[in-house]
């Protein structure tokens, strides 16, 4: 059996047989990691809905129950999502942590660090469903290999880029933009609702001058008024999405999308913001 950052960890737990493994999930990227590993075997409860923003979730009473119910609790730490790891320190099951919002809690935007989120959850399951350790191996190694690829095209994609300065909504793709070589320069902090500062905003137009930036990202969870205030300001630069992926939207969801999928929008879009061969 394997125990990483799992607290409580068991030996295979009554969910065998017909019955799923309850895993309840801080939000979509660690909902999926666990539906991508458990395939049928789990029944996942992604806690942060269609369209919503994670980092401030309160949870209704039947929310906390689930989380105490359930056979495994997948949440970020670090305070990520404050009620839903206090929910998850109550419960007296297995939880998995799988890293810390200390720093940059944008762990999953890094298809490297996407891959060891689906390890843990491996091992998690595994410690809680010994049985279908085999199973779930199994659907990891594929899931792997996607993100492999997914890493791949990142590669290649932003390799010969003409600009490699990319100005976003908020700091949340540092560590997409460090894995691959670009700079990342936020109007607002780590958290979404933080107001920019005026004079942040004056040195983001006189950077998108000094290094050509033409595009100025905005996300789909977050009001795009700041951003094209700053586009506007900055000489009439574009505006393109940039999904961080805290959440699917309801027409994501309805249109099949996911993990991949969006990851490779976002790998287009930059691309085009930063005119690359």
């Amino acid at each position: 059996m394997f125990c990483w950052a799992l607290v409580g960890c068991g030996g295979a737990s009554e969910s065998t047989g017909s019955d799923r493994v309850r895993v309840v999930a801080g939000f979509y990227p660690l909902a999926e990691a666990a539906r991508q590993v458990g395939g049928n075997r789990v029944q996942v409860d992604d806690l942060t809905p269609a369209g919503a923003e994670p980092h401030d979730l309160e949870m209704t009473t039947k929310e906390r129950d689930r989380t105490e119910d359930a056979d495994l609790v997948v949440v970020l730490g670090g305070g990520f999502q404050p009620a839903v790891e206090t929910a998850a320190r109550a419960r007296s099951g297995e939880t998995l942590t799988v890293g810390s919002a200390s720093d940059d809690p944008h762990i999953w935007l890094d298809p490297h660090e996407m891959v060891r989120i689906v390890d843990r959850v491996e091992y998690a399951l595994i410690g809680v469903d010994s049985d279908n350790a085999r199973r779930y191996a199994r659907n990891a190694g594929v899931y792997r290999e996607q993100l492999d690829a997914l890493d791949r095209e990142y590669t290649q994609g932003l390799a010969t880029c003409v600009r490699r300065t990319i100005v976003t909504a908020h700091d949340a793709f540092g560590r997409l933009a460090r894995r691959y070589d670009l700079v990342a320069e936020p109007i607002a902090g780590i958290s979404p609702d933080q107001e920019p500062d005026p004079k942040r905003l004056a040195e983001l137009a006189d950077l998108a001058e000094r290094d050509g930036v033409t595009t100025v990202f905005t996300e789909t969870l977050v009001s795009p008024k700041v951003a094209r205030t700053l586009a506007k300001e900055a000489g009439g630069l574009l505006t393109a999405v940039l999904d961080p992926l805290e959440s699917l939207s309801e027409t994501q969801r309805t249109a099949g999308a996911n993990y991949i999928s969006v990851m490779k929008k976002n790998l287009q879009a930059l691309r085009k913001a930063l005119t690359c061969n």
